[in-house]
């Protein structure tokens, strides 16, 4: 499995010619917890891997890195708006929450089913409430996977159940989601979800 600096290093530059423009531009970010460093505060290996705003870019990326069947235990492929680091800190995600879904069974397919839905679906500008999504994680553990859409309004509950009813939808999910907010998350460590769809 690659680590972050791996995959950092073996970002391809995609091929010339014609490119189909995006409605905005998206950064890749990869985080490897795998071997933190003694006292080493959370983010620190968290690296941008590219940016891009095309159909082109994206695939070419998508198909040589950013499957999360390519990550190792404890590791997370991110996607988010350029501009907004995948951290609760950034002024974009501070006041936000996540939707979050598990994969246990068949989880690797699964976990990748959902992954490439959520890209397209980010990317293509399917949400009616996309202004408000910051970003998607995957993330890897060793019993159980997970994908989580931050958003940066939590308190706005008509646009968080729109969004998970719209997710639900896309990652073809028939199991209840919850939203959790980032606030009670880091003041109270594990939350009950505040929003079910």
């Amino acid at each position: 499995m690659a680590t972050s600096d791996e995959v950092v290093a073996a970002a391809p530059a995609p091929e010339a010619g014609l490119k189909h423009k995006l409605e905005r531009k998206w950064t890749f970010w990869c985080y490897n917890q795998s071997k933190p460093k003694q006292g080493a505060a959370w983010g620190t290996s968290l690296r941008k891997v590219y940016t891009f705003d095309t159909v082109e870019e994206f695939w070419c990326l998508y198909h040589e890195i950013f499957k999360p069947s390519k990550l190792q235990i404890n590791a997370d492929f991110h996607l988010f708006k350029t501009g907004v680091e995948p951290k609760w800190e950034d002024p974009e995600c501070a006041n936000g929450g996540k939707w979050t879904v598990t994969s246990n069974i068949g989880r690797k397919t699964n976990l990748e089913n959902m992954w490439l839905e959520t890209l397209m679906a980010l990317i293509g500008e399917q949400f009616e409430d996309a202004e408000d999504i910051c970003g998607v994680v995957a993330s890897v553990r060793q019993w159980q996977d997970k994908l989580s859409l931050w958003t940066k309004t939590a308190a706005n509950e008509a646009a968080q159940m729109s969004i998970g009813r719209k997710w639900k939808e896309i990652i073809d999910v028939n199991d209840k989601i919850t939203y959790n907010f980032h606030d009670d998350s880091r003041t109270k460590g594990a939350t009950k979800g505040r929003y079910t769809v």
